[in-house]
């Protein structure tokens, strides 16, 4: 298949959810015609993700956007990881839009739909955008694009405790961003670019010790977005105030967005990277503080933030062991939580619904009142600690593969706190099903009462979805190594963004001008040696065709 000719669906997962949202507030009076014109766009995007996906298959896709070449203009760019991030957050968010219909239904204050459902689409623009850039500014775009969607949703209904918790969350998100963009500046001043795949190519040229503190900058300010410890302090204070929607949302997504930033620049930029141990030392510390945190909660929404925090930690466990079987792992896994830790926040909705509390000590007898609200926590729950057969049990086999395979002493360490952790994150789920479901409630008459069959729907399909992983793990596993495999060689991708090494396939003005009065003879490409999985230096890669266009 032309990769060339398809590059322009790149485009899709970024504007159609804008479209959909300006056209979602001239629809402002018609809630239920912004609810179609959602639901309408974010399938078209679910559609498009999946294609998207399928040419990935074939080598990283780009698209030179408005036809200015990289590394002048941004490039998008689409390789099995930014697809398979993609795609899980696109159905993720679809599922999160349905549930969310009727939510205004199910608590006493109701949803400003009017703001709700632009502001969604503008969410899934960024994160998408956050997938697909190839450029570490455009990177910091979509950053800013979700802080600022996240900003009014976390704060609907302009209660006292969510303008506290949409504050605090801003404060620290402003920090992150701008130890982000402290770390742009030294990245250009450095190498002259932005450009994540010209930054692989004259990163060995800069003083390594430059190149380590850009590492460091770059790291502190992702880490902050996906709640490392100790930089996570933000997460369970913020997260369990807003609506159940929104913290489905935020927590499925924007720390996966900070791990996918961790991953890549890990990987493209910075291949011969010093800092793996101390990714390790940081997952390890992540997992067990966030499951001990988890353990000390009778709240079930910060219970479950804790448990977030928590699996963050095995994500870091996979980047950091530095092979190609750990990083499988941690992009397996990463796509596992997205969906299993999403489903867990709708469930807890749930059963705030019916119970009309998120304290466990108010729970109580949910089971007597639903049954399949029971099977629905117990589902992702287990899949979450990791009980086997589940893709949660399969994702933590993979780690401790590759750990046993690296065979240093700080492995062994992260497979006692893997286990450690899982155990203990069955104990705290656990604890909130019997107390939740369980025990008996101070209200002896606690019914069912009437639950919208969108948000019981949506629920349905997240679990149905987490099976899914576990029934097709071969193939999907199989997709992450090629994902990995990609990652660590890193000149895959170099030679897609850039294939003729200092320039993309894109044309501005000013360079058409100029090869019309001297065509222009492309050089032979120079580029430095590159990582292959194994390690080893692997000659520079030929020019091949590149999918954003013809020179």
């Amino acid at each position: 298949m032309n990769l060339a000719e398809w590059s322009w669906v790149l485009g899709i997962p970024v504007l159609v959810p804008f479209a959909g949202a300006a056209i979602s507030l001239l629809l402002a009076r018609s809630h239920t015609g912004q609810r179609i014109v959602s639901l309408v766009a974010l399938s078209i995007v679910l559609l498009d993700a999946i294609f998207i996906g399928y040419l990935s298959l074939s080598g990283p896709v780009t698209l030179d956007v408005g036809g200015w070449s990289a590394p002048i203009g941004i490039t998008l760019v689409a390789d099995r990881l930014s697809a398979l991030m993609l795609l899980v957050s696109v159905f993720v968010t679809l599922c999160v839009l349905i549930y969310s219909f009727t939510q205004d239904l199910a608590e006493n204050q109701r949803l400003p739909i009017a703001v709700f459902q632009p502001t969604f689409l503008i969410l899934s623009a960024g994160v998408s955008n956050a997938f697909l850039t190839g450029d570490l500014f455009n990177l910091y775009v979509g950053f800013e694009i979700l802080l600022v969607a996240s900003f009014v949703l976390i704060t609907l209904g302009s209660t006292r405790e969510r303008i506290r918790s949409g504050t605090v969350y801003v404060v620290v998100s402003v920090v992150s961003s701008s130890i982000f963009l402290i770390a742009l500046a030294m990245v250009y001043a450095a190498v002259g670019t932005v450009n994540m795949a010209q930054i692989a190519i004259r990163l060995p040229e800069i003083d390594q010790g430059a190149a380590q503190l850009i590492q460091v900058m770059l790291f502190v300010a992702f880490g902050v977005k996906a709640a490392i410890f100790p930089l996570h302090a933000w997460l369970p204070d913020s997260y369990p105030i807003a609506p159940a929607p929104v913290t489905a949302v935020f927590a499925g997504l924007l720390t996966k967005v900070g791990i996918y930033a961790i991953i890549r620049t890990h990987t493209t930029i910075f291949s011969d990277s010093d800092l793996n141990g101390a990714l390790q030392v940081f997952g390890l510390v992540t997992m067990v503080v966030g499951i001990m945190g988890a353990v000390a909660q009778d709240d079930i929404k910060r219970l479950l933030s804790f448990t977030l925090v928590s699996h963050i930690g095995f994500m870091l466990w996979g980047v950091g062991i530095g092979t190609a079987e750990g990083l499988t792992a941690a992009v397996f896994y990463t796509a596992h939580h997205i969906i299993v830790q999403t489903a867990l926040f709708l469930v807890s909705g749930l059963m705030e619904r019916v119970g009309g509390s998120t304290s466990l000590v108010k729970l109580g007898s949910l089971l007597k009142a639903w049954p399949l609200l029971g099977v629905l926590y117990l589902i992702p729950a287990f899949n979450l600690a990791g009980i086997p057969p589940m893709s949660g049990f399969l994702g933590k086999l993979g780690l401790i593969e590759a750990s046993v395979a690296h065979g240093r002493p700080l492995d062994y360490s992260l497979i006692a706190g893997g286990l450690i952790t899982s155990l203990l994150t069955l104990y705290a789920l656990m604890r909130g099903w019997s107390m939740a479901f369980w025990q008996p409630s101070e209200d002896e008459d606690v019914v069912k009462g009437h639950v919208p069959w969108t948000m019981t729907g949506a629920t349905i399909a997240l679990i149905v979805a987490s099976l899914g992983l576990t029934f097709f793990t071969g193939p999907i596993y199989s997709y992450a190594r090629g994902a990995a495999i990609e990652l660590r060689a890193q000149a895959p991708y170099v030679v897609a963004v850039l294939p003729d090494a200092e320039r993309g396939t894109g044309q501005s003005h000013t360079e058409a001008e100029e090869e019309q009065e001297s065509p222009r003879t492309s050089p032979t490409p120079v580029v430095p040696p590159l990582q292959t999985p194994g390690g080893t230096p692997e000659a520079s890669p030929s020019p091949q065709p590149s999918p954003g266009g013809d020179s």
